[in-house]
């Protein structure tokens, strides 16, 4: 029996008319929850970053989505209604062996789910999944990565046919290259033909008598390959990227499928990030708010000097233009925001205690008692 599964909605923490961006924002908050990357070891955020994907792969297909709203799981996996979870209708039918598409036809006339594809017609190659980990600088520079991966690729001895070298498939007697079945079903006014897979070719519409020895017949082997990705600049934590024609080998003649690279972008000790602009506190002395001063400030190319003006206070915003990250779509940069920090001594000494004393008569300041007692305690101290 296929282990039970929890709705993809849950999974998600989304409700059942969760937008196209509601269904993002909420993959991305929980993949880099549960991503490996930061659960070093944890089978159970690994087991549930699966699920994540899982969840997002279905519901992010509107034709997917589509089906898995009306049927459940049984609708997006045809293995799970045979006996699983959820069923199939009782009376004796079994999800495993109905197609809906003959059913709704027998019922209402047309085909309900099209046509039943045909065995050997082309089928696009299995979507993979990757992930890989950046620093904050290497996401707004953009570089490059190399992943390793294992994937399907067409057998080079048979080329992809499945037969041993010199020999050939012969069309299935029983379903005649179709790959289906029919069967009639029901009796009297409410008998209807469903359709199921040939258990002599199991599906595949041909007999291969002699099955290649390197691929056992199927047409493909698995390989593992090691590819060098280019990370775009400006690529934020929790974006991905997609790979044309890097998944699995497709079958016959088929084009290959996509590799989807899902980014993990490590904090920055010194930087915040916000889409485009990139956030910094820099620490001043009460004298350089004062009087002012020139900085020296840390951007993510490089340090540079900017000019403080007297009477800066503390919590003062200034921007640095073009110092933020570039934008992914390549049209131009954010800028880089700082925010002023006064930093207030926490030790002083005698002569310093007096300049400071000094200021504050100059003001006309009133010095609380207790900032006089604090001054006495150290006078006594020394």
């Amino acid at each position: 029996m296929p282990e039970q599964k929890r709705d993809f909605y849950e999974v998600l923490g989304v409700g059942k008319g969760a937008s196209e961006d509601e269904l993002k924002k909420a993959y991305r908050k929980k993949a880099k929850q549960y991503h490996p990357d930061l659960n070093p070891g944890d089978k159970t955020a690994e087991a549930k970053f699966k699920e994540v994907n899982e969840a997002y792969e279905i519901l992010s297909d509107p034709s997917k989505r589509s089906r898995y709203d009306q049927f459940g799981h049984a609708g997006v996996d045809p293995s799970y209604g045979a006996g699983g979870p959820g069923g199939g209708f009782g009376g004796g039918f079994d999800m495993g062996d109905l197609d809906l598409g003959d059913l709704f036809g027998s019922f209402f006339g047309g085909g309900f789910g099209g046509q039943r594809q045909s065995p050997n017609a082309p089928r696009k190659g299995e979507t993979l999944r990757a992930s890989v980990t950046i620093s904050f600088e290497e996401a707004a520079f953009g570089c490059e990565k190399e992943i390793i991966l294992t994937r399907s690729e067409g057998c080079p001895t048979c080329h992809g046919n499945g037969c041993a070298p010199g020999t050939s498939a012969d069309t299935c007697p029983d379903c005649r290259g179709t790959g289906a079945i029919r069967i009639q079903r029901g009796g009297g006014a409410f008998t209807f033909s469903t359709s199921a897979p040939c258990t002599r070719c199991r599906g595949t519409g041909k007999i291969i008598h002699q099955p290649c020895t390197d691929c056992g017949g199927s047409g493909q082997v698995k390989k593992q390959r090691k590819l060098t990705v280019t990370i775009p600049a400006g690529i934020d934590n929790g974006q991905a990227i997609s790979l044309r024609g890097q998944g699995g080998a497709g079958q016959n003649g088929g084009p290959a499928g996509d590799l989807h690279i899902s980014v993990t972008v490590r904090p920055s000790s010194k930087f915040q990030r916000d889409g485009t602009a990139v956030y910094y506190e820099q620490s001043v002395t009460f004298t350089q708010a004062a009087l002012g001063a020139k900085l020296v400030i840390p951007t993510i190319d490089g340090s540079v000097e900017y000019t403080m003006p007297r009477g800066t206070q503390p919590g003062t915003v200034f921007r640095l233009r073009g110092k933020g990250i570039p934008s992914l779509n390549g049209r131009g940069r954010g800028d880089q925001f700082v925010t002023v920090r006064v930093t207030v001594p926490t030790s002083l000494n005698a002569e310093q205690e007096e300049a400071l004393r000094a200021f504050s008569d100059a003001m006309g300041e009133d010095v609380p008692e207790g900032s006089k007692g604090f001054f006495d305690k150290r006078r006594k101290k020394k």
